[in-house]
């Protein structure tokens, strides 16, 4: 009798986040990641995984650039909010990604580590497919604009340790995010892109499950390790270089999303 989705082999969920990371089509990945969200395998904590390409699968374009190139963007202009809806695309983008490598990666973690992180994946697809689409009424297409690869940049950085990835990727470059959106969709607004300004609503709001699953690990991790938090923390950022984290910070997201008051206290003034 065929396999129905639901009664795949256990491995294949952490086998198909990889095939879905090495893909380097950004349409053909979104699909992928849709069609293993809604069969949902089980995941083979165990599985020795090896990839067979390179990490992540992405695009000939957009050309990938330092921050300090990738241009200002004027709202006044339709160019220049498309090139921030771009900017944004490009974020939702290597977040599929990061959520795809946490994935397939880190063996020996609890089931609902896998499944949590399958929800990330499908969930930034979405925002990745939202922001494409008002992109392409913007007259423009993924890859039209140069981008910056920092966030990827950690998240290959973190590939030894599932404890610096949590604590370094979506509770740290992730949670800048609360901070940002926000002053961004007022931009976009103001500017009276209502459907871009609808769009950074559904990702915040998203976004702040996202960073609570990575507090939540980051967390379950330093238990099992015997770690405290806080210490920890400070001590991977300085080792790994994490950015510098700056004001105005997102205290109600941040805190929706899982920080204690002594952790929003530690943020620099």
């Amino acid at each position: 009798m065929n396999s129905t989705p639901t009664q795949q082999t256990p491995q294949e969920l952490r086998t198909c986040a990889l095939a879905c990371l090495l893909e380097p089509d950004p349409a053909v990945k979104v699909v992928m990641v849709a069609a293993m969200a809604q069969a949902c395998p089980a995941p083979d904590p165990s599985a020795a995984l090896q990839p067979v390409g390179a990490i992540p699968g992405r695009p000939e374009r957009p050309e990938l650039v330092p921050p300090r190139l990738v241009g200002r963007r004027s709202m006044i202009t339709q160019e220049g909010r498309a090139m921030l809806v771009h900017a944004l695309a490009h974020i939702e983008f290597n977040a599929m990604n990061l959520a795809l490598d946490a994935l397939w990666r880190f063996p020996d973690l609890p089931c609902e580590y896998y499944t949590d992180w399958l929800r990330v994946a499908a969930e930034e697809a979405t925002h990745y497919s939202l922001l494409v689409a008002h992109l392409a009424v913007l007259g423009h297409a993924y890859g039209d604009f140069p981008a910056h690869d920092s966030l990827w940049e950690m998240v290959d950085k973190t590939r030894g340790d599932v404890l610096a990835r949590m604590a370094l990727v979506p509770r740290t470059l992730e949670a800048r995010g609360l901070d940002a959106i926000p002053p961004l969709r007022a931009k976009l607004a103001q500017a009276g892109d209502m459907a871009a300004a609808a769009i950074l609503d559904i990702i915040l709001r998203d976004e702040v499950g996202h960073v609570e699953i990575g507090n939540r690990w980051y967390g379950y991790l330093c238990e099992q390790r015997g770690l405290e938090l806080r210490a920890t923390y400070a001590e991977l950022a300085a080792r790994y270089e994490a950015p510098s984290l700056r004001g105005p910070f997102n205290l109600e997201a941040r805190r929706r999303a899982g920080f204690t008051e002594l952790e929003l206290g530690d943020l620099p003034a």
